[in-house]
């Protein structure tokens, strides 16, 4: 125990987006699998347009939530970083080899950020997210017309004589058949990614879930308080350590 030694690790802007992003996931899972139900649930149009509002309001807080993430990652602390986060560089494929290593032999290495493994998973996450986020800031344009895509959507498939500002949806005595047809060939490739997304991020939420505890018992330090307090304690040096 006298090996114990508390590190620095997540900065406040990292923690806030781990667990914002966290009840953005649990509120879009729930209202999105309500929407993918909704005919069997025997929702009203009125009540799937309901559904996809607040799922585009929560949509919006995801997505700008994502780009601060992603803009704190080039301006951020060392550990907040691509360098710290996007698997490769230099000595990466050495780490990778030492880190496996060191499991083999029931000694594995403690990092105050992410092991070598775990940078490919967060990379794999964040692209996950990316095209949860862009898939949907348009689909909420082609089924809702909201920003930032619904203005342009709007005029391109309004009516001759419709003004495109007064476009609702499920409405299509106010669409100009041919070029909502057009629309739906369009937006039809953003369903099959964000649908798709959607399932896989379920898959590897759970995936993540486990690689947490997992590492937690062979590792320790702390995973989940850390993301909390910032801090992580470790027995001994970290090896990743900046």
């Amino acid at each position: 125990m006298s090996d114990l030694k508390t590190h620095f690790s997540w900065d406040r802007t990292v923690r806030i987006f781990h667990w914002l992003n966290l009840v953005c996931m649990i509120g879009l899972i729930a209202v999105g699998l309500t929407i993918l139900n909704a005919k069997a649930l025997g929702v009203t149009n009125d009540g799937k347009i309901l559904l996809k509002s607040v799922h585009v309001l929560i949509g919006y807080v995801f997505a700008v939530n994502l780009l601060w993430r992603l803009v704190w990652a080039f301006i951020g602390g060392p550990l907040a970083r691509w360098r710290a986060i996007l698997p490769g560089g230099r000595g990466y494929l050495g780490e990778v080899q030492g880190f496996l290593a060191a499991i083999r032999e029931k000694q594995p290495r403690q990092y105050l950020g992410h092991n070598p493994l775990g940078r490919v998973a967060i990379t794999i996450l964040l692209l996950l997210l990316l095209n949860q986020a862009v898939s949907g800031l348009v689909l909420a344009g082609t089924d809702l017309f909201f920003p930032p895509f619904g203005a342009w959507i709007a005029g391109w498939i309004a009516a001759p004589g419709i003004d495109s500002a007064t476009l609702v949806p499920y409405a299509p005595e106010m669409y100009d058949a041919t070029a909502h047809e057009a629309m739906r060939a369009f937006r039809k490739p953003f369903i099959t990614a964000h649908t798709w997304g959607f399932y896989t991020l379920l898959v590897f939420g759970a995936l993540h879930i486990l690689a947490v505890v997992v590492t937690e018992i062979r590792e320790g330090g702390g995973l989940v308080s850390a993301m909390i307090t910032g801090r992580k304690t470790l027995s001994g040096p970290p090896a990743d350590k900046t």
